[in-house]
């Protein structure tokens, strides 16, 4: 597992997608990328819970789903380390967490250095963590957004890959909010997927932080 993001060869790029809902946004990757003529493939889909209603719409697809509860192991530690193993055993190149709800241990991110993004429904650094819909409404910021980022050992740390600003109206509800939200999110990840598949998103030397996007 030594492939860097964009090292492709004629074989497709093969992705593994963590999820532990509805999977609304790996039904965006599946539709815009899935064997599609960009040379990506979903290799693999793994929940943290069987009731996940993305798993359907990964075996409707016809890929690979798997369950790998945290219930059975001893630790977080653990758990990470049975889901890097399936992800690795599929020819995983690129971790996705689209809607993985838990915070992910360096017992998975160094099987995958640089390998893992996710995506965060706020401009970050603003409003890190599990409400960032939420939150935005209630500090009455009229701007946020829709971040995808590398994940490092903090929670929704890690280098910037894209942003993109939505504006809070003033009568906007969580609900509201979120539907906005969520339309960018189905287009921001695909987006930020396909750049770094082809080799087009890379770090700077000089500032580890900063990702340069071609």
């Amino acid at each position: 597992m030594g492939t860097e993001p964009g090292s492709r060869n004629s074989s497709p790029f093969r992705l593994g997608v963590l999820i532990s809902g509805s999977g609304t946004n790996l039904g965006s990757i599946i539709d815009k990328l899935h064997r599609g003529p960009q040379g990506i493939e979903v290799a693999v889909v793994i929940s943290d819970r069987p009731q996940a209603y993305g798993l359907k719409r990964a075996r409707k697809a016809g890929i690979p789903a798997v369950v790998i509860s945290p219930q059975d192991f001893a630790g977080r530690g653990e758990h990470d380390l049975a889901i890097a193993a399936e992800l690795e055993r599929r020819g995983v190149e690129l971790v996705v967490l689209a809607g993985y709800m838990r915070v992910v241990t360096p017992a998975l991110l160094e099987r995958f250095p640089k390998r893992v993004i996710n995506l965060h429904p706020a401009l970050l650094p603003a409003f890190p963590g599990g409400s960032g819909i939420e939150d935005s409404l209630a500090y009455g910021v009229r701007i946020t957004g829709v971040t995808v980022h590398f994940v490092d050992e903090g929670t929704d740390t890690g280098p910037i890959i894209l942003q993109e600003a939505v504006d809070i109206a003033y009568n906007d509800t969580v609900e509201s909010l979120a539907a906005r939200i969520h339309e960018v999110e189905h287009r921001l990840l695909p987006q930020a997927i396909e750049l770094i598949t082809a080799g087009r998103v890379s770090f700077d030397k000089d500032n580890p932080r900063r990702v340069l996007v071609e």
